[in-house]
């Protein structure tokens, strides 16, 4: 039986980057801190029940920054946690590229809302 979880954090990563899955993994690393970080300081009740249920993560894909953007003010709208990540230009892209967008940890069933319709990555 799989366990039922309340909370969770999704990561939406930009495809049209044709990112590395090096580069992706990264990109998503940066995304679930950074959002843990904020959710942590507004949200402590929330991330501590994600982290005891077992810190449920799902990546999933868009494929510009546009619909990056909505996303992630549609997040905002409903008070989730966002971190928007623009990357450093060290490696594969230019400095300031958005490659992700980390929301929650928070309910699974207010961020499957912002994100539910999404593919996974």
């Amino acid at each position: 039986m799989r366990p039922k979880f309340k909370y969770k954090q999704v990561i939406v990563v930009r495809t049209d980057l044709k990112m590395s899955k090096g580069k992706t993994a990264v990109q998503v690393a940066h995304g679930s801190v950074s959002a843990y970080i904020k959710a942590s300081k507004y949200y402590p009740s929330w991330t501590e029940k994600w982290l005891k249920e077992g810190q449920k993560k799902v990546t999933v894909k868009i494929e510009t920054q546009e619909e990056l953007f909505q996303i992630a003010h549609s997040a905002k709208e409903k008070d989730l946690p966002v971190a928007i990540i623009n990357d450093a230009g060290l490696t594969e892209l230019p400095p300031g590229t958005t490659t992700v967008v980390g929301i929650g940890p928070g309910p699974e069933d207010l961020i499957d809302k912002i994100s539910g319709h999404l593919k996974l990555l």
